[in-house]
């Protein structure tokens, strides 16, 4: 019997002129693939995650841009409500605003049955921007059902007026009637001022 190393080095010997140059195909295809494959495979990995971070990136760029976007739609509509609300709701100035305030909280009062025993105006300075305040105090008095149904007209009225206090207390002098104390606010188209 022959040993294994024998038989290598017999096979060797026989078809050394076939093994030799396969050997040395199979050492340059090894040297071939670690000095220019696997490199290569390493960079196309490389370019791969890149890719995917990209994308990653990309995405979140495009969520972005649609959300800027709807934000600056909303932000458009806000600024044409706005200007909406300075040109068609609020007055024009403090004549207008005295004279809308005036004549619709007598109406109020009127359709509802109810005295003005007292009332007063009052501009308050020192607001910034394109807003002046015009302060109200009035009293009224009357029955309750009244001045509920008054507070209710006048909080549902297309007029900007805003209920800022109010005060009901019984009439010494006549059982029945209530005062009712309001304190109120309207605003109005001023000058831009810097403060």
């Amino acid at each position: 019997m022959t040993s294994t190393s024998e038989l290598v080095q017999r096979i060797l010997g026989e078809r050394r002129g076939v093994i030799v140059p396969l050997a040395l195909v199979a050492l340059v295809n090894l040297g071939f693939y670690a000095l220019a494959v696997y490199p290569l495979s390493l960079k196309v990995s490389a370019s791969e995650h890149r890719a995917v971070a990209a994308r990653t990136q990309l995405a979140v760029a495009d969520r972005e841009d649609k959300d800027v976007r709807a934000t600056l739609r909303l932000t458009d509509q806000a600024s044409k409500d706005l200007s909406r609300f300075y040109q068609d709701i609020l007055p024009a100035d403090l004549t207008v605003a005295r004279r809308q305030t005036y004549e619709h909280l007598a109406a109020l009062a009127r359709e509802h049955n109810l005295a003005i025993p007292r009332r007063g105006y009052r501009v308050d300075e020192g607001y910034k921007g394109r807003l002046e305040r015009l302060n109200i105090a009035m009293e009224l008095t009357g029955n309750y059902a009244d001045m509920r149904d008054f507070i209710y007209d006048l909080e549902s009225s297309p007029e900007f007026v805003a209920i800022e206090g109010i005060a009901l207390a019984e009439d010494a002098q006549k059982e029945d009637e209530l005062t009712l104390s309001l304190s109120l606010s309207t605003y109005y188209r001023g000058g831009e001022r810097d403060n």
